[in-house]
């Protein structure tokens, strides 16, 4: 089973699974990298997995299915034209083709009703833009107790997991890592081989869920690094983990 990133707009990924015959992409915000992958390499599109609603991440959908009749899984709480397999936590996604089963995690914040697909047989999860490499995604439409709620439900995921979110940010939330606390030689690693990759037109995904235990401030908000940096900013200590997470979040929003 092969998973790769396929470019799209300014710093999408677009991830396609395949096992040289069949593939499933997620969030094909763009159809025409799709469409030119499966081509190249003569396979045939099997399904569509969606994260959640933003035109990024489904805007190839109609372009797709014009061209293949697949099942299209997404969020249940959020209308996406194209979507005919709507899911919620607690759902089993069985891509037969594949050989592949995904749980359905429930990660509101970012939107109101985004998902995250687990695959425990691949260790790896598609997180959509809830959790990146060294960040998170803005709070759109949820609240930063759902944001919690959702990162620590990731957090609790194999350390080795491997986490295939869909934008290329983790340089610039490096950056922001870097004044969110200060003093972490494991970030401070993994900064340096996500330059080099950069530097090599490499991508920095995916990441593992353990790394991003280690180095990403919005998964360390207990951690007195953070707190302090967050106390400094604002001129008095958040009150709990999610009021550090919540001026964190805004602080990142004006970094």
């Amino acid at each position: 089973m092969d998973i790769i990133p396929l470019p799209a707009f300014r710093d999408n990924y677009i991830w396609l699974l395949h096992d040289d015959r069949h593939a499933v992409v997620v969030d094909p915000g763009d159809a025409v990298p799709v469409r030119q992958y499966l081509a190249r390499q003569g396979l045939r599109l099997a399904a569509i997995l969606v994260t959640h609603h933003h035109p990024d991440h489904v805007g190839g959908l109609a372009e797709l299915l014009a061209a293949a009749t697949v099942p299209v899984f997404g969020p249940a709480a959020e209308n996406v034209e194209g979507v005919t397999r709507p899911v919620a936590e607690g759902d089993t996604v069985r891509l037969d083709e594949l050989g592949v089963e995904l749980s359905v995690l429930d990660i509101p914040g970012h939107t109101s009703g985004h998902v995250a697909y687990y695959a425990a047989g691949l260790g790896a999860v598609f997180c959509g833009d809830t959790l990146f490499s060294a960040g998170c995604g803005r709070l759109f439409e949820g609240t930063p107790p759902q944001l919690a709620a959702s990162l620590a439900k990731l957090a609790a995921l194999p350390d080795e997991t491997r986490v295939y979110c869909t934008h290329e940010y983790t340089l610039s939330n490096l950056a922001f890592a870097r004044v969110a606390e200060p003093d972490n030689a494991e970030r401070d690693e993994w900064a340096s081989r996500c330059e080099a990759l950069r530097a090599a037109n490499q991508p920095t995904l995916p990441s593992t869920i353990g790394r991003e235990k280690a180095i990403n401030p919005f998964l360390r908000c207990d951690r007195p690094g953070v707190v302090r940096a967050v106390a400094a900013r604002a001129g008095t200590a958040p009150r709990d983990p999610i009021a550090c997470l919540a001026a964190l979040r805004a602080w990142k929003d004006v970094f």
